[in-house]
């Protein structure tokens, strides 16, 4: 059989498996969606292949995940960007299934065509599908919109930017925790996109709201996107609007919101002036050294080196050296250890005769 004929006969066997009830033999024929498209041809994939898959209601999150991921390189094989927004279907059916993994594979396949789409095509096609997902019955739904914004956004006429901007708030005090995570987790993102103006006013409203909210993970991914929003920001806007909050936090209630300011102290202070430093954010580092929590003083040793290299030698004698001297006699193993992987850079820093 010569090399032009050989992959013809396997193309109906693999049209036949994707209907097979044999999971396996599905899963095969998802993972070989390009082989298929490439001898249906770009317009039988368009009509035929790809409205099968939108109405593909397999039950399976391994099949589901393969097609997902598959749909985000296929581009190529729809016949290019002018055709690339008939993927979108199958994938925001993908976007409210139950299946985590299976949702996010489809989020990020929808980001890469979204990335590559024309603008005209993202305001006729890809933002209604963000607004309908974001208007979701189901919380999965709006799970998914959220990392869908930034990708919406720039391309976007004004009136319609600001009705982004309104979703995405009410995104934000949406009635599930899990829809407040996935904007909480995703709001630098976005943030990003928007304009000096909007962010300032009401990207960092979004971000107050969620730092006040009443479960601890929502808090605790506001938390972790808080050094990137705050390099958006002019240093004084950073000092004066997230600072305050990273410093609440290192007393939050919670264990796991503090240990993840110990994670994310350091790269905040490359987005203020060393007087903030200084006056806020060491005093609260110390407080995360000694903190009644292993957990959060393991975070928090880990980045010892890194925060006296930001600090005058000075401070770091005064304020650092005597918690790594009570750390290196933690009653915690793992405290002793995170400091140990990280103390001997102490010395360039505060000086020969210092150390």
């Amino acid at each position: 059989m010569s090399t032009v004929e050989a992959p013809l006969y396997p193309i109906a066997v693999l049209i036949d498996e994707l209907k097979n009830d044999d999971i396996q033999l599905r899963l095969n024929s998802i993972r070989r969606l390009s082989t298929i498209a490439r001898a249906l041809g770009e317009e039988r994939t368009r009509s035929e292949l790809i409205p099968f898959l939108s109405e593909n209601n397999d039950d399976d999150d391994e099949v589901l995940l393969a097609m997902a991921e598959e749909l985000g390189v296929f581009i190529p094989y729809v016949g290019g960007v002018e055709h690339a927004h008939v993927l979108l279907t199958p994938l925001e059916t993908l976007c409210t299934v139950e299946e985590t993994c299976v949702r996010d594979k489809a989020v990020e396949s929808l980001c890469k065509i979204g990335s590559q789409m024309r603008e005209n095509d993202l305001i006729e096609w890809f933002t209604p599908l963000v607004k309908r997902l974001a208007a979701g019955e189901w919380f999965t739904a709006r799970v998914s919109a959220c990392g869908l914004f930034h990708i919406a956004y720039p391309s976007a006429p004004e009136t319609l930017k600001t009705e982004l901007r309104s979703i995405y708030g009410q995104l934000c005090q949406d009635d599930m925790p899990m829809v407040r995570r996935s904007a909480a987790s995703n709001l630098w993102k976005f943030a990003g996109t928007v304009e000096s103006a909007h962010l300032k006013a009401d990207i960092m409203q979004m971000f107050e709201d969620l730092t006040q909210d009443d479960q601890d993970t929502v808090r605790l991914l506001a938390v972790e996107g808080c050094a990137a929003l705050g390099k958006l920001l002019e240093p004084q806007d950073c000092a004066a609007r997230i600072l305050p909050v990273i410093v609440n936090f290192s007393q939050d209630k919670s264990w796991r919101v503090r240990y993840m300011v110990a994670n994310q102290l350091y790269e905040l202070c490359e987005a203020v002036g060393a007087e903030p430093i200084r006056t806020d954010l060491l005093p609260a580092y110390v407080r995360l050294l000694r903190d009644n929590e292993a957990e959060v003083r393991i975070a928090a040793a880990g980045k010892v080196t890194k925060f006296c290299q930001i600090l005058s030698p000075e401070l770091a004698i005064q304020h650092i050296l005597p918690c790594v001297k009570e750390l290196s006699l933690d009653s915690s193993q793992h405290v002793r250890a995170a400091l140990a992987s990280v103390v001997m850079g102490m010395a360039p820093v505060l000086g020969k005769v210092r150390a």
